[in-house]
């Protein structure tokens, strides 16, 4: 087994080594024997390739097509091209495995089920990492960067696990590496020759001569003892630590969040988990509060609104923060014809829900809190300031109750031009029939106003829509086209589905996050738990401002000013709130769907997590356009180094190879080092002179590189073996020619500047050789070509019949 093959297994050890910290992320481990088989399909294409000693290149494109192939047999095969070659149908497939692998991901509580989707990603994962190891293991000859990608398996999978990922697959991972780089080790000493390897052990033998039988093996205990030590303090050193929690590999701490203990409820992001929170069996209390408001059933809470939509997913802009006002600026589009009454409400978040953003009635006018907390005034939110939450927290808001007539906002004017082109922006890969659908819905409606309501009514009663928690979720355009079709969402499809269509009207609209109003309690507070997490659409009607509406059924409230004929409420007292002041809220809590039985025995139901909206886990944009997009982006990374990884292969051929032992091996050593020196040295600005002997060129590169000690001595030493080989009768035994040419290589490296070296390593001038390699070889097919096409017009002149006279 060569140095190569050796290298190649144990990349493949290491990899599937670390890839054992996955296994407690689903039930079952079966998974892990497929992913081992590919594996082993992937790393010998390379050991084949790299024995039929195939370009670096070539080789690595054979890994990753066999490797694109063996997926696609394994996952989509019914989709293929005569049962192997994938097509369209088998990338849109292997998309919609992956996103459903997604969506799967954020259901299930772990351990999770090998849902198709779920192995596709394990095995995919495990896969593009072992061929990262193995190109820079065995390809590159660089083991030391392979621990990066192996640390990454690890890393993503004691992430998803919340600590799970225990020491044991740590040390696993660990050994795997170590092994690698005891195998590089172990191939680069066996290159060193007989100097560390001779084959005679005995006291007398040439090894004993130069440096002693036990050099090998003790360079070899070195290295091991090392890798030991090194191990031992990655272990130590994060649990001696008390900033790191326990270490790399402890537990999560206090705040995982998960039980229904007294854990913290974390997520800067509330767009994580409200899927997971709507089907909690155990509402949990995350905020109470005391309000005098009048119309309690109106009174919800808005962490804050999403108003960017890239096709993908909803999200917040990003806007630019200030310092909380003492009182917080006019709502932006409100009139004051408007009916607006101030209300009071006292707010005590609970100390298990740790959020950034602070759950605040819209629009606020005034917030009384203790922290550090910033104002976004573009959403109207408060946002946590270095580490600043809502954890325990207790504050006073003063907020506005916009009460708008249907004449009101039916007779609202246009708003600005900025306004609606930021707030009505839709993507390129929204579906047409999000577009077609609102214009059908909304038809014969006069004005914005009652394109809005009849949005609201079509989603909430009139287009056959059912609430389901249990839908997979999405907010993109995929998503999007999904709920349509099937007509089953929970708030998320309703709001987001809801607000893409307005803005496909052309009236501008945004997603709100937050919670609706509770449950009251005997003592007249009010009750807000996980299971109140809610999403909103909110439209902009100018001289109202930011309305909110209500499309998902049997959720919150339908806004009084959407019903017909409705009564406009009386305002209420703006006195403080007191024990005995609390207007009732609606009698039971928002409804939602009890805990489904497939995730209550996947342990899900016991999960805590922030409030929010749903994660973006839908197909999205093509995959074929976005493979076109990151191949792109690989290509222009990838050009600017090729002279560098060119001069990186062939270095590595020229030293790398210890060859035979005749004496043509030897010569040929000693010309591959020689033309390494040559090349080293033009890299650092010193051109080779073909006209110079060896000995001159030697002086030559020692004078203009500034060498002197071992390099100069190496340099001539070179030139004195290349002379034997050249010019004597029998070349003569070199004693290591590599060896020298690392030396003047790192002489020269030594005496060169900082941008000289920079110079050599990433524009390397030698790297000309290839264009010139290039163009000889066209030169040399045009010639074969040429006298190709001359003998076969003067075979044709010999076939061809002579003229008969008669």
């Amino acid at each position: 087994m060569n140095g190569r093959t050796r290298l190649a297994l144990c990349a493949f050890t290491a990899t599937l080594m670390a890839a054992g910290s996955l296994l407690p992320l689903v039930e079952t481990s079966k998974w892990v024997l497929q992913a081992a088989f590919l594996l082993a399909v992937q790393s010998g294409v390379g050991v084949l390739a790299r024995r039929l000693r195939l370009a670096g290149i070539l080789t690595v494109s054979l890994q990753v097509l066999l490797t694109l192939l063996t997926l696609t047999w394994s996952f989509a095969r019914e989709h293929t091209l005569f049962g192997v070659l994938p097509g369209p149908r088998t990338i849109q497939q292997l998309a919609e495995l992956l996103s459903a692998g997604a969506d799967d991901v954020n259901r299930y509580a772990i351990p999770a089920p090998a849902t198709d989707g779920i192995r596709l990603m394990l095995i995919g994962g495990v896969l593009l990492i072992g061929l990262t190891v193995d190109v820079l293991a065995v390809t590159l000859r660089a083991a030391a960067p392979a621990g990066l990608p192996l640390l990454a398996l690890y890393s993503v999978a004691a992430g998803l696990s919340d600590g799970g990922a225990g020491w044991l697959w740590f040390l696993l991972a660990a050994c795997g590496y170590l092994l690698l780089l005891l195998a590089e080790g172990r191939d680069r000493l066996s290159q060193w020759g007989r100097v560390f390897g001779g084959v005679s052990r005995t006291s007398g033998g040439l090894a004993a001569g130069l440096d002693g039988p036990g050099r090998a093996v003790a360079s070899v205990r070195t290295g091991r003892r090392i890798g030991a030590v090194a191990l031992g303090l990655a272990l130590a050193v994060p649990a001696a630590l008390p900033a790191l929690d326990g270490g790399l590999l402890g537990g999560a701490g206090g705040g995982s969040g998960k039980g229904s203990g007294g854990g913290t409820i974390s997520a800067v992001n509330p767009l994580v988990s409200l899927q997971n929170n709507l089907n909690q069996p155990e509402n949990r209390e995350v905020m109470s509060y005391r309000t005098n408001s009048g119309s309690p059933q109106d009174f919800y809470l808005r962490i804050l609104a999403l108003d960017q939509f890239n096709g993908s997913e909803w999200r917040p802009s990003t806007r630019r923060l200030s310092d909380v006002p003492a009182r917080l600026p006019q709502p932006a589009g409100l009139d004051g014809d408007v009916a607006v009454t101030e209300i009071r409400t006292n707010i005590s978040a609970s100390p298990s829900y740790q959020q950034t953003y602070l759950p605040l009635p819209y629009p606020a006018s005034d917030v009384d809190i203790q922290g550090r907390w910033r104002f976004e005034p573009e959403g109207r939110t408060l946002v946590g300031d270095d580490g600043q939450t809502t954890r325990g927290a207790r504050y006073e808001v003063s907020s506005l109750v916009v009460e708008p007539t249907a004449a009101q906002l039916a007779g609202s004017m246009e708003p600005g031009s900025d306004l609606v082109r930021e707030y009505t922006r839709v993507p390129g890969s929204l579906p047409d029939v999000v577009e077609e659908t609102a214009g059908r819905v909304t038809e014969g409606a006069a004005n914005d106003y009652e394109r809005a309501v009849k949005l609201q009514n079509w989603f909430a009663s009139d287009g056959g829509f059912r609430y389901d928690t249990t839908v997979t979720s999405g907010t993109g355009s995929a998503a999007i086209e999904r709920f349509l079709r099937d007509k089953e969402g929970f708030c998320v499809h309703f709001s987001f589905t809801m607000a893409a269509m307005a803005r496909t009207l052309g009236i501008p609209a945004r997603v709100a996050v937050g919670f609706t109003p509770g449950t009251v309690q005997a003592d007249g507070s009010v009750s807000v738990g996980l299971r109140d997490a809610h999403a909103w659409p909110e439209l902009y009607f100018e001289g109202v401002g930011w309305t909110r509406f209500e499309p998902t059924p049997s959720r919150g409230s339908t806004p009084a000013y959407t019903l017909p004929d409705a009564p406009s409420q009386d305002p209420s007292d703006p006195a403080l709130p007191t024990d005995g002041a609390s207007a009732a809220p609606t009698a039971a809590p928002s409804t939602s769907e009890s805990c489904p039985a497939q995730e209550r025995k996947q342990g899900e139901c016991g999960a805590s997590s922030a409030p929010g909206a749903m994660d973006s886990a839908d197909p999205g944009t093509p995959a074929g356009t976005v493979a076109l997009w990151v191949l792109g982006s690989l290509v222009v990374l990838t050009l600017p180094l090729l002279p560098m990884l060119w001069r990186m292969r062939a270095r590595g051929r020229r030293l790398g190879s210890s060859g035979g032992r005749t004496a043509e091996d030897a010569a040929a050593r000693v010309m591959a080092a020689w033309w390494e020196v040559t090349d080293a040295a033009w890299d650092h600005g010193i051109p080779p002179d073909e006209s110079q002997t060896p000995r001159k060129a030697a002086a030559r590169v020692v004078r203009l590189g500034h060498l002197d000690g071992q390099a100069a001595a190496a340099v001539h030493r070179l030139a004195g073996a290349v002379e034997q080989v050249l010019y004597a009768p029998g070349p003569g035994a070199a004693s290591a020619p590599a060896e020298d040419a690392r030396a003047v290589r790192a002489g020269l490296w030594t005496s060169a500047g900082r941008w000289g070296r920079v110079r050599a390593t990433l524009a390397p001038r030698s790297a000309v050789r290839v264009i010139w390699s290039v163009s000889e070889r066209r030169t040399e097919l045009g010639r074969r070509w040429s006298d190709r096409v001359g003998r076969d017009r003067w075979a044709a002149r010999l076939r061809r019949p002579s003229r008969q006279q008669g």
